[in-house]
């Protein structure tokens, strides 16, 4: 099976030194950084902005994706904002946007990956209308607000008729697509998370704990991954 790419999500780090933090996950080799941006709207909880991000991209250089995860309600508005401050790649919410295909098209005209999110009790049909024009699929295997939740087991039915439907568009010539979970991802689900059709974890207090460091964290996702 392919390597899934490990996303660390900066919400569980230290967000009194976050620069450090996101540094010490580069330096284990983790190139990609999940941001989740909360506005306090659409979920219940408030993150951080563009103007963190861009001190974050100041601070860590060219060398890491910056992946921003949209939990807000004006990500139509909004958008380029992020691009601007340094985000390799966005991710808005389908229940979030009214016009989901035209911003879609929008950030990627922006120069940025596109993707989209769909929370556990949303339909996977929203993914598939829009499948091929994004770079990117996330499906919320927790409510989305907060870090440290436990995983919700029946996202599988999604994540694998996702799969299929990503394996269907690239035999038939067309784009392929990541698919990303994010929510209760730890070494004990990573590879069966695999074998459903997960190519992108995003990992929080998998990888930012008070037990080990992130390399050490990151090692036990990879023996996981290789067992």
């Amino acid at each position: 099976m392919a390597d899934v790419v490990i996303a660390p999500s900066v919400l569980t780090a230290n967000l009194a030194d976050l620069a450090a933090s996101c540094r010490e996950a580069v330096d284990a080799g983790l190139d990609w950084l999940h941001l989740d941006v909360m506005d306090g709207n659409f979920v219940p909880n408030l993150t951080f902005g563009p103007p963190v991000i861009r001190s974050l991209r100041k601070a860590l250089g060219d060398g890491p994706t910056f992946d921003a995860h949209l939990m807000v309600s004006n990500a139509e508005t909004c958008f380029q904002d992020y691009i601007d401050a340094g985000c390799d790649h966005l991710s808005v919410h389908v229940e979030a946007v009214t016009h989901l295909h035209r911003l879609i098209h929008a950030i990627r005209g922006a120069g940025a990956g596109a993707g989209i999110v769909l929370n556990p009790a949303t339909p996977v049909e929203a993914a598939l209308e829009v499948l091929h024009d994004v770079d990117l699929v996330l499906i919320m295997s927790v409510n989305p607000g907060f870090g440290g939740q436990s995983f919700i087991p029946n996202v599988e039915a999604k994540v694998r008729r996702l799969a299929d439907a990503i394996a269907t568009q690239v035999a038939n010539g067309g784009r392929h697509v990541q698919l990303q979970i994010d929510g209760g991802v730890k070494a004990h689900n990573i590879a069966e998370l695999r074998s459903w059709g997960v190519t992108n974890a995003v990992v929080g207090s998998g990888l930012f704990n008070d037990r080990a460091s992130v390399a050490e964290n990151l090692a036990d996702l990879h023996t996981a991954l290789d067992a």
